[in-house]
């Protein structure tokens, strides 16, 4: 009886955890899911970055499709819209102020996804790595869901109103190459240059010449598109400056053709990424502060941060540091949005 019962314990003690066993079970663990959650995060964050090349992607052939429709000319990147409500615009309402905030803008968005087309889905123009996917309408219109915090419409408005709603997607992660979707000052009277119409054959370079990139997201409600509490998500990103009037380049003389007027900012007047504060997308040194550096990449562990996708003319897309962007001179060789003689200075003697 002695023996069969002691055989039985045995049994009992060889089947169970114990105390210690079950302790270092739950270390290992442990250990584990720290080493697989950063990986993980890492894939999610990849992923991400991953969906936001796809939809720059879409973006660009989505430009495509509307020149081959549109007499081969780029969309405007805005206009002042001529009625609260249509896509509608005229030329002579393209001043240097809005004649009549209350119609807002009509973005170039606009053109890809509701003018009648249908050309890409308007979801294409988020990014599920930045705020809500992108930024805010300049005037949002009546959705609370399409404000952000602090922001303040044209008219002043700091809350949903009926009037002004910009016709353009509502959450834009993507911004255009001002030197080839132009603003929107067609109508200049004081300035020697006007805003023109970009033909699609301009490019040169298409392989080479960004079309499209991300806004900088300074995750604190899109401050670093905020001038004066409105967030101005309808600019296109101008990538150069003048020689002689700096980032007036509306100022930039038209005399003396044989002279390149503009030129590639220099490199020093990328900010680095603890320097970045609001209103990026009027910084009188470069607007290309105003780049996104969102995801990771080799280039991000720098001082100038992450990265952001560009897509080019040719549609492919690439995921740079905008620093790299400018020694690579990947912007284009013109100003083709701009009157009058718009050739960029080639790089100094010497440079790489």
């Amino acid at each position: 009886m002695t023996s069969s019962t002691n055989v039985s314990h045995a049994r009992d003690r060889s089947g169970a955890f114990t105390l210690i066993e079950l302790l270092v079970v739950i270390a290992v663990i442990a250990i584990l899911v720290g080493l697989l959650l950063p990986a993980l995060g890492a894939a999610r964050e990849e992923a991400r970055a991953t969906l936001c090349g796809t939809n720059a992607r879409t973006v660009a052939q989505g430009v495509a499709i509307y020149n081959s429709s549109n007499t081969e000319y780029y969309p405007p990147s805005y206009v002042y819209a001529a009625s609260p409500t249509s896509g509608e615009w005229f030329v002579e309402d393209q001043m240097l102020h809005n004649p009549n905030a209350a119609n807002g803008y009509v973005h170039w968005s606009y053109a890809l996804f509701a003018d009648g087309e249908n050309r890409i889905p308007e979801g294409a123009f988020r990014c599920p790595s930045t705020r809500n996917g992108g930024a805010p309408a300049t005037d949002p219109g009546p959705d609370s869901k399409n404000w952000e915090p602090d922001q303040i419409n044209d008219l002043g408005q700091t809350s949903p109103a009926e009037n002004p709603e910009d016709r353009q997607a509502k959450r834009m992660a993507y911004t255009g190459n001002a030197a080839i979707f132009p603003r929107n000052k067609f109508d200049l009277s004081g300035p020697p240059r006007r805003n023109r119409l970009v033909k699609d054959s301009e490019p040169l370079f298409t392989g080479r010449t960004i079309l499209a990139t991300e806004f900088l997201d300074s995750r604190d409600g899109w401050k670093s598109l905020m001038v004066g509490g409105k967030i101005k998500s309808h600019r296109p990103i101008t990538p150069f400056v003048g020689v002689s009037s700096g980032s007036d380049v509306y100022s930039e003389p038209t005399s003396n053709a044989s002279i390149t007027r503009f030129t590639y900012p220099a490199p020093s007047a990328i900010k680095r990424a603890d320097q970045l504060v609001q209103g990026e997308i009027e910084d009188p040194d470069t607007i290309l502060n105003a780049v996104g550096r969102t995801h990771k990449g080799p280039s991000s562990k720098g001082p100038y941060g992450g990265t952001a996708n560009f897509s080019f003319v040719d549609g492919h897309v690439e995921r740079l540091n905008v620093l790299d962007t400018v020694k690579k001179r990947l912007w284009g060789d013109a100003f083709y949005s701009l009157t009058g003689p718009n050739k960029v200075a080639p790089p100094p003697a010497g440079s790489p």
